[in-house]
């Protein structure tokens, strides 16, 4: 797939990014002329069942939430075989780009945390994780809108497992690598899943937690030069709260400390 082509009644404009799960593609609807977002498998795992399997899930779940804060799930097609999963396209940067520039000031981080809350709030009252929360996972418009992306890896409460394969993740970056995308996982992982067992919905906690802590202190909460070190921190050590900035309040720092 490449911009210019055509694929079904989708017109490719630009590549968004490429993560363990997929490739996702920037496209103009022709019948309903608008804009959306296209991810497709890529083609060394077209006819990998398990994959298919989870990108059909994928589907499935987007489809049952409906939240202001979650991007939306407009259609599963499939085209000349191909499985095409097209979603919502939000305009923006993602938190993680906006990190890279350093902290976020507070009454913009609550504002962020907040509405990423509401989005997993909702999901979790659907019975839904979404286990692979991170900066790379939420969008912000230009004017403030935070929408989560990716519940690639989310199960139903009931269900089994977590993975442990981080190769999995749908993390999006244009310039992923096997190892950014570990990384990029591993750095908001709940201690269960670090260990390879069963989670609930405090996993997600956890990561809002790390994620809030990261938008004040402009650094992760655990580091590593490696997904190995990363996950070691997260089992073994506490996160450097002294990092935070004093002015915080209290209670801030305590219900980041709690999750």
């Amino acid at each position: 797939m490449q911009a210019g082509a055509r694929v079904g009644r989708y017109e490719i404009l630009a590549a968004i990014g490429k993560g363990g799960m997929g490739e996702v593609w920037k496209a103009r609807d022709a019948r309903l002329g608008r804009e959306v977002a296209i991810k497709t498998l890529p083609d060394a795992f077209a006819k990998d069942a398990d994959r298919l399997a989870r990108f059909e899930r994928e589907a499935k779940l987007l489809a049952s939430l409906n939240h202001p804060n979650i991007a939306s799930i407009y259609g599963l097609d499939e085209v000349d075989g191909a499985q095409l999963l097209v979603l919502e396209l939000v305009e923006g940067e993602t938190l993680a780009d906006r990190l890279s520039t350093g902290a976020i000031p507070l009454d913009q981080a609550l504002d962020i945390a907040r509405q990423i809350v509401d989005a997993v709030e909702a999901a979790h009252e659907a019975g839904v994780l979404h286990r692979d929360l991170k900066p790379a996972n939420v969008q912000v418009t230009p004017d403030g809108k935070v929408k989560v992306l990716d519940f690639g890896l989310a199960k139903a409460f009931v269900d089994g497992r977590t993975e442990l394969n981080l190769s999995h993740s749908p993390t999006l970056s244009l310039t992923a690598t096997a190892h950014g995308v570990i990384l990029g996982t591993a750095a908001y992982m709940s201690p269960e899943q670090a260990r390879g067992v069963a989670v609930d919905k405090r996993a997600d906690l956890w990561a809002i937690g790390c994620i809030l802590y990261e938008m004040l202190a402009g650094r992760r909460t655990f580091g590593g030069e490696l997904a190995s070190d990363v996950m070691a921190s997260v089992l073994k050590s506490e996160p450097d709260y002294t990092a935070l900035p004093p002015t915080i309040p209290a209670r801030l720092r305590a219900l980041i400390q709690r999750c």
